[in-house]
């Protein structure tokens, strides 16, 4: 498919330096009648942002994003936002399969699961992060509720941007979506799934949150995997798949936030 805009820098947003527009050619037209309603955040997983540059403007590789952010704050951008960019893969979210289409995607600076002791997202960094994200979601009127990480719309393959990114931050600055957690319990406490409707009834409460899962009844590989993004998002502290008795009540009140 032949790229469908020149490579002139676009106008999304005031943060930007225009020495700091490095476009990619990996981009497209998004799909016919989406609109932008999901911000989509990861890591590059990479050691320096030289290399994740090449990778996100590489033919070869096939993958890029909206922006960039490196560990002094310094925002790239390398998609126009009303184009496609290549960003989440396999991946779905509240039944929808195309997340390129409909969403934004923001690479950040961060080895990740590349390293054993992952380093924390620097003052400067976040500092960015939390600009760039206030200002996409303002302009595109994105809820809270649909800021996410590559994590949530592909656990099974994904951990970015990690349980060490701090999403309660990002959410007290007015983007993406936090709670109150003190009604929960204590985490580690016995919490039993003892039957197939209880199971099922775990599945669907995820479900209605946004998490890909099929209702089996079965709390099988792909069940663990989401309640481990889920527990990475909203649970940092212990990120082990196990559904323990903190862990099902942040899911109820998670449910019981997107609701009202």
């Amino acid at each position: 498919m032949t790229n469908p805009a020149p490579f002139s820098m676009p106008d999304d947003t005031s943060l930007l330096d225009p020495e700091n527009w490095v476009p990619s050619p990996n981009f497209g037209p998004r799909a016919e009648g989406s609109a932008i309603d999901m911000l989509l955040l990861h890591y590059t997983a990479t050691p320096t942002t030289a290399y994740a540059l090449e990778l996100l403007t590489s033919r070869e590789a096939g993958v890029s994003s909206h922006y960039l952010i490196d560990g002094e704050g310094r925002i790239f951008q390398l998609v126009a936002e009303q184009y496609r960019a290549w960003h989440a893969g396999e991946a779905v979210w509240a039944g929808h399969s195309d997340i390129n289409s409909c969403s934004i995607g923001i690479e950040i600076q961060n080895q990740g699961a590349a390293l054993a002791n992952v380093p924390a997202y620097g003052k400067a960094q976040m500092k960015a992060v939390v600009a760039l994200c206030k200002d996409i979601v303002r302009r595109h009127d994105i809820t809270p509720h649909r800021v996410l990480g590559h994590s949530d719309v592909a656990p099974h393959r994904k951990q970015d941007p990690g349980a060490h990114f701090d999403w309660k931050r990002l959410a007290s600055e007015g983007v993406g979506l936090w709670f109150d957690q003190a009604g929960a319990g204590d985490e580690g406490d016995v919490f039993l799934l003892r039957d197939l409707d209880e199971i099922k009834g775990l599945q669907e409460k995820l479900c209605q949150i946004g998490y890909g899962l099929d209702i089996t009844g079965e709390f099988d590989e792909r069940t663990q995997l989401v309640v481990t993004a889920f527990q990475r998002h909203y649970r940092p502290c212990l990120v082990n798949g196990v559904v323990d008795r903190q862990t099902a009540d942040l899911i109820d009140l998670l449910l019981a936030k997107i609701k009202t």
